[in-house]
């Protein structure tokens, strides 16, 4: 932080005793600046909608899958572009309510998918439960992926 503040304070001081100079290397390097922030951003809107693009199922299927991972997860990548990872955090909710009953905490399990998914494929797995608030049973409730973060091929 303080390393900043002199850098800033020296630029400005700079500028101020020696114009001629410093303006067109300050224009330049907010140019250059301008351009990086653009590429970050139309980077992240670029992954914003290869994500929307994604179909990510959860259900509670006792029957289809092991007791030990009972919560079933499809994911279709409907996207272009092949998928390398996707990672999320699994929200429960009950019927016509709008809270959360996800217990976060630090054992809870790290969910993740497939190591490459091409454009129109599907994959399925078994996986266990995240961690319920007491009093709730499992098969009443609904379940979905939030914050997905995910990587795609160029």
């Amino acid at each position: 932080m303080l390393i900043g503040a002199l850098l800033i304070a020296t630029w400005v001081i700079l500028l101020v005793r020696y114009p001629l100079r410093a303006l067109p290397i300050s224009l330049g390097a907010v140019l250059g600046l301008g351009l990086v922030a653009g590429w970050v951003l139309w980077q992240e809107q670029r992954e914003r909608s290869l994500l929307a693009q994604l179909e990510l199922r959860l259900s509670h299927a006792p029957e289809h899958c092991p007791a030990s991972q009972p919560l079933h997860v499809m994911l279709r990548n409907q996207s272009p572009q092949p998928l390398l990872n996707l990672q999320w955090e699994i929200a429960a909710y009950a019927p016509g309510a709008q809270v959360n009953l996800v217990e976060v905490r630090h054992d809870s399990p790290r969910y993740g998918g497939p190591g490459d998914l091409q454009p129109g494929a599907q994959w399925e797995a078994c996986m266990p439960l995240p961690s319920l608030r007491p009093g709730y049973r499992a098969s009443t409730l609904r379940f979905s992926a939030e914050r997905l973060q995910g990587r795609f091929a160029d």
